[in-house]
């Protein structure tokens, strides 16, 4: 059976000023179509965030948080396992009970804000993001996501119109820091922390690991990194990120998983955004969760069925919508690391069988019109496709975790 989709428009395709590649999409319709919004509506910086340092004893400033209470986080998590021959088998999310670890995520380029910097006013897609890649993890984990001052989705769209580069490119970034330290001065006492980011938040992640986190007391803590969805590159000196290495086992601690996903046949293009090979020939890291989780190149992914812009466009079995917010697909999906003359990526095996009533396909790729727009790969579910094997390595690690804290 073959998957519905509908189609999504871009703001923006690049962020160069940030130092990575982001994604964007415009505002979608309840039926699916897009609403293109005019380029020249953001022209200037004025007025677009409160001044000042955020306030991060204030809850406001939390899209999760467990002194909050109903977050962003509670939301529903279940899943639905869609079996090769139709059947579903619903799965109940059980979150932790007094986890002994924490993690901290920040969120990727998502806000609808008309300014070039987000207010501290998270809207409805922070909160649906903050779900859609942090919540599963709370399994293990408590989690921490603080709202920062990033730079908007309409920005990007405003640069791709013309208008001049005006967000502030540091602000975002302060507020990841002051969240951060506020998380250290009033919940950490002592804890393991795992570090999550996607896209812009995951060059935020890297940033806070190399300026912030390296060399400082609260290096210790880290059972992991993940930046996710975004290029990056292994010191040349140390081949470690920071003072972080690279993870080669899923119970090594206080190392990094990074990777960019793209189809298996669909390889990154001569001029993809993501995985390039940089001007010194650094490769970008690619760590396989598959690999890292057990389970030999299966991906255990958490599609969801309304997609990344809160939409629901995805069908995953014939003739049956399921009740729960995320599928899995056991089976239909193994990945593997690539590296190609130029590029290094997750390359994502998609397996269908259009005699059985399940989709033959996933929903990811980045589409404008009715091009797929193969420089973005599977930007858009660089969590989701994985996110099984993730929460797997997350438990495996903190376990690893708090057996070496026991024994110092």
């Amino acid at each position: 059976m073959r998957m519905q989709t509908s189609i999504v428009a871009l703001l923006g395709l690049a962020l160069a000023a940030c130092g990575g590649a982001e994604e964007s999409t415009s505002r979608e319709q309840s039926d699916g179509v897009v609403t293109e919004t005019s380029g020249n509506e953001v022209d200037a910086f004025e007025g677009a965030t409160e001044a000042g340092e955020a306030d991060y004893a204030d809850m406001a400033n939390w899209l999760c948080h467990p002194g909050m209470g109903d977050d962003a986080c509670s939301a529903n998590l279940d899943h639905t396992v869609v079996n090769a021959d139709g059947t579903l088998e619903e799965v109940s999310f059980q979150a932790a009970d007094a986890p002994p670890v924490d993690c901290f995520y920040v969120y990727p380029t998502i806000s609808f804000d008309s300014t070039p910097n987000s207010d501290l006013n998270a809207g409805p897609e922070e909160a649906r993001v903050a779900a859609l890649q942090l919540g599963a993890f709370g399994e293990t984990c408590r989690l921490f996501a603080p709202v920062y001052r990033q730079i908007t989705l309409t920005h990007l769209q405003s640069l791709m119109g013309g208008a001049e580069f005006t967000a502030d490119a540091e602000l975002g970034f302060n507020d990841v820091v002051d969240a951060w330290n506020a998380y250290l001065e009033t919940e950490n006492a002592g804890r393991g922390v795992f570090l999550l980011g996607h896209s812009q938040g995951a060059r935020m992640v890297e940033r806070l690991m190399r300026e912030t986190i390296s060399g400082s007391d609260s290096e210790d803590l880290i059972v992991s990194a993940m930046p996710i969805g975004y290029t990056m590159y292994a010191d040349v000196d140390t081949g470690n990120v920071g003072a972080f290495p690279i993870c080669q086992t899923g119970d090594q601690i206080g190392c990094v998983i990074a990777y960019v996903t793209f189809r298996s046949d669909f390889p990154p293009p001569e001029d993809s955004r993501f995985g390039d090979t940089n001007a010194d020939g650094q490769r970008a890291i690619c760590v396989n969760p598959a690999e890292l989780s057990g389970d030999n190149g299966s991906l255990d992914a958490r599609l969801a069925r309304t997609g990344f812009f809160g939409i629901e466009n995805a069908r995953f079995v014939e003739g049956q919508r399921i009740s729960t917010p995320y599928a899995s697909m056991p089976g239909m999906l193994s990945a593997e690391c690539v590296e190609t003359d130029r590029h290094t990526y997750l390359a994502v095996e998609v397996t269908g069988d259009p005699s059985d009533p399940r989709a033959d396909d996933i929903l990811g790729d980045v589409v404008v019109g009715t091009d797929v727009l193969r420089d973005w790969g599977l930007h858009t579910i660089d969590i989701n496709v994985a996110m099984g094997n993730l929460v797997a390595i997350v438990e495996t690690q903190a376990a690893a975790w708090a057996t070496a804290s026991t024994e110092e």
